[in-house]
């Protein structure tokens, strides 16, 4: 039992740097090779890279807020929420593997977007897709870990859902 928590618990580290790498070695990347506002295409003009610094939430919301309560809202809670999540992951015995999966890259992405702006005031954006019906706004791979753990936890509870109702 104890030799599968240290398995779960290094799991759950790796995971966790896996992500937070990503984002802040992408984001170095961008800072300096790539101009404010400058468009690199990837994939054609569906896929560019544009560095933007974002001081607000998803999407620059926020970014007209008073300081001090951009202070509470994109710093003290995101870390207050985090360090719930880390101390809720190592707790709990009883989560499944996508629980833990999904959590986990909420976790990391949280991190590598709190990071920026606890060191550098704002958030580095660089992605942006645009396939002519659906398009992106500017976003970096710490969204990326968002989206993905939110799609892991939804997907999951939707199985779960799906199961039971089966049993019913």
């Amino acid at each position: 039992m104890k030799i599968n928590k240290i398995i779960r618990t290094g799991l759950i580290l790796i995971i966790l740097s896996s992500n937070i790498a990503c984002d802040q070695i992408s984001k170095k990347l961008v800072r300096q090779k790539i101009n404010y506002y400058e468009q690199v295409q990837l994939v054609s003009s569906y896929v560019t890279l544009t560095k933007v610094e974002n001081s607000g939430a998803f999407l620059g919301l926020g970014d007209s807020l008073p300081q001090w309560i951009k202070l509470i809202v994109l710093k003290i809670l995101p870390l207050l929420a985090i360090a719930y999540a880390i101390i809720f992951l190592l707790t709990k015995d009883n989560l499944s593997w996508l629980t833990l999966l999904g959590i986990s890259f909420l976790i990391g992405g949280g991190t590598g977007n709190l990071f920026d702006r606890l060191i550098y005031g704002s958030v580095t954006d660089f992605l942006h897709m645009d396939f002519i019906i659906f398009h992106t706004g500017v976003f970096n791979m710490a969204d990326v870990s968002v989206m993905t753990g939110m799609f892991i936890l939804l997907g999951e509870f939707y199985l779960k859902k799906k199961s039971d109702l089966k049993t019913i």
